[in-house]
Formats: structure tokens, sequence, C-alpha cells
């Protein structure tokens, strides 16, 4: 197969119908051509994937098992170009905010209803990754709440509000008979932390009173096993907010430094709504 050959949508099109019809005779009434087109199209796109797509009879026609691959990327090809068409056409857009474990807490719904309000144009989704950049460097979202800077030249960030830090330990703990924690307390214990998106490392105590650590990447993990007394946690406000849990309680943290939460966008192309999401946040934050 030639990797250059140009692959055209008629060409996909033309396939699809194809295999949708039947015969070669009923696509081409689908596609408004004649019959003789439709044997040259197809044609044309195999020599130009170096495949045979389709396997004819004198009954049926039926796809050949690479055809069967290329028909199903077909339709998802053809279907993103409907999308973007449409999107284009109706001046409708859309917006993908992620997030690493616990997006805004308890903005998270308030956020989301007013933006549903206030810019029914633009569609928002919320998405969870858990790395770094919150899916921003992985293309998965157009804007990311992250609360650690960002050391990556390719992304601008602003601050949008303060969370407490709240320390996550089991229910039958005994600083839960405390209305709150201080880092002391925590020292001796063994934390649980996500090096890669986490807000806590052993660097917040001092050098000779720093707890031991193990490391988790997925938040429903570091609940798990905070729920069976092995290990505490210390995170931000939200994660308490988003993520309730039989088994754990939470307490706030009472010398630990708020968290700043941040909006991250890449620096040289911001999505139109990035000034429209940090006002908003910003609002909510400020508000409480």
């Amino acid at each position: 197969m030639d990797v250059d050959a140009d692959v055209e949508l008629r060409q996909l099109r033309c396939l699809v119908a194809i295999v949708d019809e039947g015969t070669f005779t009923d696509a081409a009434l689908t596609l408004g051509v004649s019959q003789a087109a439709v044997s040259r199209t197809l044609a044309s796109l195999e020599r130009a994937l170096g495949v045979r797509l389709l396997r004819r009879t004198s009954r049926e026609v039926t796809p050949t098992v690479a055809g069967a691959r290329v028909v199903a990327q077909a339709r998802r090809v053809l279907a993103e170009v409907a999308d973007l068409v449409r999107d284009a056409t109706s001046g409708h857009a859309h917006l993908r905010i992620g997030y690493a474990w616990a997006a805004l807490g308890r903005h998270t719904l308030p956020f989301q209803r007013r933006w549903g309000r206030e810019r029914p144009e633009t569609d928002l989704h919320l998405v969870r990754v858990n790395s770094t950049t919150a899916g921003l460097a992985e293309g998965a979202c157009d804007l990311a709440v992250v609360r650690r800077a960002l050391d990556d030249r390719r992304f601008e960030s602003a601050i949008v509000g303060l969370e407490r830090r709240l320390c996550a330990m089991a229910a039958d703990d005994p600083l839960v008979r405390r209305r709150s924690v201080r880092m002391a307390d925590l020292a001796g214990r063994t934390l649980l932390v996500d090096r890669r998106t986490g807000t806590t490392t052993p660097d917040l105590w001092p050098p000779e009173a720093r707890p031991a650590t193990e490391e988790t990447h997925d938040v429903d993990d570091w609940l798990n096993v905070i729920s069976t007394g092995r290990c505490v946690g210390m995170t931000a406000e939200s994660t308490a907010n988003q993520y309730p849990r039989p088994g754990v309680v939470y307490r706030p943290v009472r010398d630990g430094e708020p968290i700043a939460v941040r909006l991250a966008w890449w620096r040289d192309d911001p999505h139109p709504a990035t000034q429209a999401v940090m006002e908003l946040l910003t609002a909510l934050y400020r508000d409480g």
C-alpha cells in the first residue's frame, strides 16, 4: 500500500453505500450517480489502498476481511466530517475541560448549570484524565483544571480559587475524634500520594519529620487503601466533595497551606471560551 495515496471522501461514501445497499445498482441510486461511476470509484479506492475491499457474486456484494476494517473506519471518518460541517455551519461549539481527580468539587454542578444557562451555544464536557496536565497535552481537552503549577512553557494558567487541605483517613482512625488535624499529626504515618497529579509531597514537612509514602495513580484506589487504615491521605477539599466514601472520613488540616486551583490552556492556541470560563470559575470560588 502506498502510504501517500490520496483517499477521497466520495470514495468512502461510495464504499459505505455499496455495503449498506447491498448492490452496485442500489448504491448508484442512493448516491445519484450511474452504476458505472460507482464501479469506477470503488476501483480507484482499491487501487489507492492496494487491497481488495469487496467480494462480488451473482447474488450479493460482501466486504473482504480488509474491506470490513476499511468500512468501519470509513463510517467513523464520515461521521466526524459530518460533525465538523454541522459545527461550522451552525455556530455551535464544544468545550472540553479536563481534570485529574476531582473537577471543581462543590462548584462542579453550579458551574455546569450556569454554563448551560449562560452559554447554551457551547456544549460543555468534563473529562477525567489522570495526567500532569489533566489531558491538555494529550489533546483530550481544551482547558484543564489543575492543582499544581505546570512546568511547561507550552501552557498558560491562572489561579481561579483556593481550596483547603483535608486529611483523609479510615473511619476508625483515632484522629477521627478530632475536628481538625495538624501537619505534625501525620508525620509518623504512611501517606498515600499521587506524584504525577497530586498536591501532597513529603516536602511539605520539615526534613526531620517527613512521613513515609506509598504511591497510587487513581482516586478509587487511593480511597480503597485509605479505608483499610494502612495509609492516610492529604488532598484538596474538592476530593471530599466529589468522592464521599463509606469508611473514609475527611478532616481539615489546620496548618496546611491552601491549594491553588488553576485553569490551564495552550499558550499559542487558547479556546475562545477561555476568558468566560475563567471569569465564571473565579466568581464561583470567590462567592464560596
